[in-house]
């Protein structure tokens, strides 16, 4: 069959149901790639970031607005330390929060905003 007129030839039937054969194959293969991919990129999302040593950290989704993330960390070391939350916004850019020096001791929160246009937040990550 002409996949462009959508004619067939005469005396092509071996031909045709070997095309067609090829062609659910090619398909089919196509599928399980873009499912693979799919399930690979929601697994890589879900991976917790690493806190930098001396900070205890909480991160999380605004409790209204599920484009806004925070890092609300407590700096246990025995030296000043500054911190900020990375956001991975999906298909708007990614963005970084306020800047925060913590001395010994101190607690503190930075936050950021994902833009409207993307998916929402993916990924959540405390910056030294």
């Amino acid at each position: 069959m002409n996949l462009l007129t959508g004619t067939r030839r005469k005396g092509g039937t071996a031909a045709g149901k070997r095309s067609r054969s090829v062609l659910r194959t090619l398909a089919a293969t196509a599928t399980v790639a873009a499912l693979a991919v799919s399930v690979t990129s929601a697994t890589a999302t879900a991976a917790p970031a690493a806190i930098p040593p001396g900070l205890s950290c909480d991160t999380g989704k605004h409790a209204i607005d599920e484009y806004t993330g925070f890092a609300l960390c407590r700096n246990n070391g025995s030296q000043t330390q500054t911190f900020w939350v990375h956001l991975v916004c999906g298909w708007a850019p990614d963005v970084d929060g306020n800047h925060v020096t913590l001395r010994p001791g101190e607690s503190g929160q930075s936050t950021a905003h994902c833009g409207k246009i993307g998916t929402g937040i993916g990924e959540i990550h405390v910056r030294p």
